[in-house]
């Protein structure tokens, strides 16, 4: 049956097409028949069809209704094969988890991209790695080095909790439709051990965010809402530093420093360990 689909633009639907691009990121994800595979988004089946030789039973996860149909039909002959109605902003992984680290592979819909992240960063103990499909900009502030100019929030809280290995840069005419923007394939790894370890990741966030939103100030001046004692501070870190001159190690430290002094102001219930808005990428 023919996967023919007219991409929806409410459903951020960007279908990849270049053969190409399609075979380097199945080498890079490199499945295996025992893998606990989960497509996210299978679309027109892209990558899909090339999954399923390698893993049989791989499942997936797609929120447009015709495309399930289509999918259903199409794979029929895939026993294993099964493609489940949801949207993966909503969904809890530990409905597939069964005792073997999921591998999580999706050409996401950029419009929701950052929010996902962070939804299956929260899940991040049920999986093994992720592959994905990005914004190129994106991409840029994931895998950021402090002092750069793509380095903020996005940057620190998703390398605090993962390895980031961007992969391949993709074009937007290995797209239909083509996206107005740069896309990258990216391998994201959370850590087994954490290479720094926060006394608490709240707070971590909470220091984390109010830096970045002033980025240009000092740290004296950034800090002044959360620390009382900054003169106590001051002795055991640089204040005249920058936000996005410390790196993830140092906000760490910086956290840890405030939890072990003076307690913070009471942090908002709904404040988490990450951000939650795709505006969040500009910080």
């Amino acid at each position: 049956m023919s996967m023919h689909h007219k991409a929806r633009k409410r459903f951020g639907q960007n279908f990849l097409v270049d053969e190409t691009i399609i075979s380097q990121i199945i080498a890079a994800i490199g499945a295996r028949a025992d893998d606990h595979l989960i497509e996210i988004g299978p679309g027109t089946a892209a990558l899909t069809k090339h999954l399923l030789a390698q893993c049989p039973s791989l499942q997936a996860l797609e929120l447009d209704r015709d495309l399930i149909a289509k999918l259903r039909v199409r794979f029929a002959h895939c026993s294993e094969f099964v493609v489940h109605s949801g949207d993966a902003l909503k969904t809890d992984f530990k409905q597939f988890y069964r005792n073997k680290p999921l591998r999580l592979v999706g050409n996401l819909p950029y419009n929701i991209s950052t929010p996902l992240l962070f939804n299956l960063l929260r899940q991040r103990h049920l999986i093994g790695d992720m592959h994905f499909m990005l914004q190129r900009e994106v991409v840029d502030r994931l895998s950021a080095a402090a002092g750069s100019k793509s380095y903020g929030r996005l940057s620190v809280m998703v390398q605090y909790h993962c390895r980031v290995l961007p992969l391949i840069p993709v074009p937007p005419s290995a797209f239909r439709p083509a996206p107005r923007v740069q896309s990258a394939f990216v391998r994201l790894v959370p850590h087994t051990t954490a290479p720094v370890l926060a006394d608490c990741e709240v707070r971590l966030a909470k220091v984390v965010a109010e830096c970045f939103q002033h980025r240009r100030k000092t740290l004296r001046n950034c800090l002044r809402p959360l620390a009382p004692d900054l003169a106590g501070l001051g002795q055991k870190i640089d204040l005249a530093r920058r936000p996005e001159q410390l790196s993830v190690a140092d906000f760490v430290a910086l956290s840890n420093l405030l939890g072990s002094g003076e307690a913070l102001p009471n942090t908002p219930s709904d404040v988490q360990a990450l951000p939650l808005s795709e505006s969040s990428i500009n910080d």
